[in-house]
């Protein structure tokens, strides 16, 4: 037998969090630690992010993207595609993940972003207490997410494979800028 779905979207952020081991959601915590494999990514945990991921936190049950690679690569498509509004740091994060999309699962991504072009997201409407307290299908049915999404026009992936040609290159420019420095400081201190 398996799990009745949450009725409402504040239990249906909950259980997300319990599933996925991630307790009161790190809301307060002051720093976020990620891992790439078996490299920590360590970064300070902003208001401007937690405002953003607490959004984010309520897209995943809302639109069934899991939070592996491919998952987190649908979802960062999906909230690009409708736009994150005034949120920084989900623009940020989700190119980032639009550029892993496209190396991972590009027929998942560029699906996930027509979904986005037909649907709408907590980005634009916000988060309260009313809102949490809406039945999951209703706010789904409200946002578009039950209908399918349309097909991808050559325009539509055209606009999908710059932003995630855009987000591979920010993502590899993060990675690799870092680590040129670090190995020009180690050079020109083993020549001295």
């Amino acid at each position: 037998m398996t799990p009745a779905e949450p009725r409402t979207l504040r239990e249906a952020r909950q259980a997300y969090l319990d599933a996925n081991g991630l307790g009161d959601g790190g809301y307060d915590d002051r720093w976020v630690v990620l891992k790439a494999g078996p490299v920590p990514i360590v970064f300070p945990n902003s208001k401007a992010r937690v405002a953003a991921l607490r959004l984010h936190d309520c897209h995943h049950p809302l639109t069934g993207y899991d939070t592996s690679w491919i998952g987190e690569a649908e979802i960062g498509a999906w909230e690009i595609s409708t736009g994150c509004g005034r949120f920084v740091p989900a623009w940020i994060l989700n190119l980032y993940a639009m550029g892993i999309g496209l190396v991972l699962a590009p027929a998942r991504s560029l699906r996930a972003w027509m979904r986005g072009r037909s649907s709408d997201s907590l980005y634009h409407r916000g988060l309260d207490n009313p809102t949490l307290d809406r039945p999951l299908g209703e706010l789904r049915a409200e946002l578009g997410l039950v209908a399918a999404p349309p097909p991808a026009s050559l325009v539509e992936r055209v606009k999908w494979f710059v932003w995630s040609i855009t987000g591979l290159a920010a993502l590899v420019v993060s990675w690799t800028g870092p680590t040129i420095v670090l190995v020009g400081l180690l050079v020109t201190w083993w020549r001295a």
